[in-house]
């Protein structure tokens, strides 16, 4: 047996590795004392758990928490850490008001005085004749400068003579020159007389009682009737026959009364207009005019 294991030894170390060559086997490992092994890297701090004597932190009770009442003390804790809302303020008082400034009710047309010297020197060139009449009162009625007309530009007369304000006077008068060039192109005559229905009335609107207020009833508006020319028949207005001259004589002087007047109604209007030309000086916003 022991030839046996010599022999076996021996082969081994023919079969061992040539010269120059490693061999696989490793070294023997030497062994450390326990008390040289390096130690590990400290673990950085951010990775540390809480301190234990962070505030955050509590010793676990056994018991678990209850949400609701965690929720019910952060709203707590966050209410008494919030700043209280600042009270309303309340609100500013209007100013005082001037003393200068009159008091009482907002002046209205019938009480309103207008500076008419330039109107009347207007109408004196277009050659109308006319005269101051002394102020009308008639409680919200009224005007404060009234003018009785009687004449119109180019001797055409008013029958009856009209009481108007300066500023409707003078409306009728310009619009009576363009009323004569329609008349002599559409009738072969030019008017003579203007016939008038009414000026200045204190009543409502259409006299109605409960109406608003006409503009008669300041002398700012005129009712015209029809015409009346030298050899030929007269004109009514609302009793012309269509597709005659004095049809168009009507329709031509209605439409040009809208460049003079803010308000012109007639027939086809109401029933309240069927047989006149109702013209006024209502002031509306914004220049409306109603022309009808």
């Amino acid at each position: 047996m022991g030839r046996i294991l010599a022999a076996l030894l021996g082969a081994a170390v023919v079969a061992g590795p040539a010269a120059g060559q490693t061999s696989a086997v490793p070294p023997p490992l030497s062994r450390v004392p326990a008390d040289q092994v390096p130690l590990p890297p400290p673990r950085p701090d951010e990775a540390k758990g809480p301190a234990a004597t962070d505030p955050a932190v509590k010793e676990p009770s056994g018991k678990e928490a209850n949400p609701k009442e965690t929720g019910k003390d952060a709203a707590k804790d966050a209410a008494k850490e919030s700043p209280a809302a600042p009270a309303a303020e309340p609100a500013p008082l209007p100013p005082e008001r001037p003393a200068d400034l009159p008091s009482g009710p907002a002046p209205t047309p019938a009480t309103v005085v207008p500076d008419d010297t330039a109107c009347l020197r207007r109408l004196e060139r277009l050659g109308v004749k006319a005269e101051p009449v002394a102020p009308l009162a008639d409680g919200l009625c009224g005007a404060a400068k009234p003018l009785r007309v009687t004449a119109l530009p180019d001797g055409v007369a008013l029958a009856p003579a009209a009481t108007l304000t300066c500023v409707a006077a003078e409306a009728l008068s310009r619009w009576s020159t363009e009323v004569q060039v329609i008349a002599e192109r559409t009738l072969g005559k030019a008017a003579q007389t203007f016939k008038i229905g009414g000026s200045y009335e204190c009543r409502g609107q259409n006299h109605d009682p409960s109406a608003k207020l006409s503009e008669h009833a300041y002398a700012n508006g005129v009712d015209v009737m029809g015409f009346t020319f030298e050899g030929r028949a007269p004109v009514a207005v609302g009793a012309t026959r269509e597709g005659t001259p004095e049809a168009a004589f009507e329709a031509a002087i209605r439409a040009r009364a809208c460049g003079f007047f803010r308000t012109v109604l007639g027939p086809g209007s109401d029933a309240a207009h069927a047989n006149h030309l109702h013209l006024d000086e209502r002031e509306r916003q914004a220049g409306h005019r109603l022309c009808q």
